[in-house]
């Protein structure tokens, strides 16, 4: 038994040594050059990303706080995938444009307080499947300074959102908060319930403004990333989604380091707000969060054509309007290929 521990003792000292070596010899800035250009982010050229986002939404909420006093409102549930593909053309170090392509498949159980007479409750299980909202987004990288001992690299990117994505769930909505008003007027005469229409529409039948920046700075083998996206949003049909505002990042390291392969380990915070929707002029009460989440994200490189990443969001904390289902947690992960 003594011996099988000192082997093993004795192999992973060594496995240790191996690789700081190996990273001692590695030249950072090549490995370091090599993985952003795989991420599109310093080298021309074509880059195609394939990305995927689970949520799991299963804790019924009011104002903030578990709701128990009704446990069959609590069966509601929302697990939402969201697939994006994103090809992308880089003009220039300074320059690209994408066009992001969105696939959404959800699974609930809705349940809900109809507003008007009367007064039923909707219990419906199902299944949705369609393409969301497609947007082109172009980036620009003002800022980019590239050492061997640090690096500093900062974008800003802007588009647009089209209605591409199906709406029949949010006219659902819209025509039930159209009789409410009709009968009690102007007033917050929405569905009571964990899971909304608005929540399972594939679309949203607005243009809308995407706004943000990115900036990463590299000492060594340690960086600092963030991003911050802004949402716009806008009326149509008689609804309108709240403006989004979206900042995440955190510190990291770079664990390994050679010729071909990259791997970094960073904690990620993310911040997710969302203002309350509007229908019809008026505020819909069971819509709009705040929200903070935290988790890692593991990234990969290969030499400058591949780059991967997984990571998971834990809800820290979820302040909802009225009665909603909330996310019990995120995986997200994608892979890109440099052309």
């Amino acid at each position: 038994m003594r011996i099988r521990c000192s082997s093993a003792l004795f192999f992973l000292v060594a496995l240790i040594v191996l690789l700081f070596a190996d990273l001692s010899r590695a030249c950072d800035l090549c490995a370091i050059y090599r993985a952003t250009n795989a991420r599109g982010e310093s080298a021309s050229g074509f880059l195609l990303t394939a990305s995927e986002q689970f949520t799991a939404s299963r804790t019924f909420q009011f104002e903030g706080e578990p709701y128990t006093a009704n446990p069959f409102f609590a069966q509601a549930y929302l697990n939402t995938s969201l697939t994006h593909v994103v090809p992308t053309y880089n003009f220039s170090e300074q320059f690209g444009v994408s066009l992001n392509i969105p696939l959404i498949y959800r699974s609930f159980h809705l349940i809900q307080l109809e507003a008007v007479p009367p007064f039923g409750v909707e219990d419906e299980i199902g299944t949705l499947f369609g393409l969301g909202d497609m947007s082109l987004i172009g980036r620009w990288t003002p800022l980019r300074i590239s050492k061997m001992q640090y690096s500093i690299i900062g974008s800003v990117f802007a588009g647009a959102k089209f209605p591409t994505g199906n709406t029949d769930r949010l006219d659902i909505e819209i025509e039930q908060e159209r009789e409410a008003q009709a009968l009690f007027g102007p007033g917050h005469n929405h569905p009571i319930g964990g899971i909304h229409q608005h929540d399972l529409t594939l679309g949203s039948g607005s243009f809308d403004g995407v706004f943000g920046g990115a900036l990463t700075g590299r000492y060594g083998r340690w960086f600092l990333s963030g991003q911050g996206q802004y949402y716009l949003r806008t009326l149509a049909n008689g609804y309108k989604f709240g403006d989004e505002i979206m900042i995440s990042g955190g510190p990291g390291a770079y664990l390994l380091l050679n010729k071909k392969f990259t791997l970094t380990l960073q904690a990620n915070a993310v911040y997710d707000t969302m203002a309350e929707d509007e229908v019809f002029g008026v505020d819909n009460n069971q819509s709009g969060w705040t929200a903070w989440y935290f988790g890692p994200l593991v990234s990969l490189t290969w030499l400058d054509h591949l780059t991967a990443n997984i990571g998971v969001d834990i809800p820290l904390r979820i302040y909802n309007h009225g009665f909603q289902t909330v996310p019990d947690y995120r995986i997200h992960g994608g892979v890109s290929w440099r052309f």
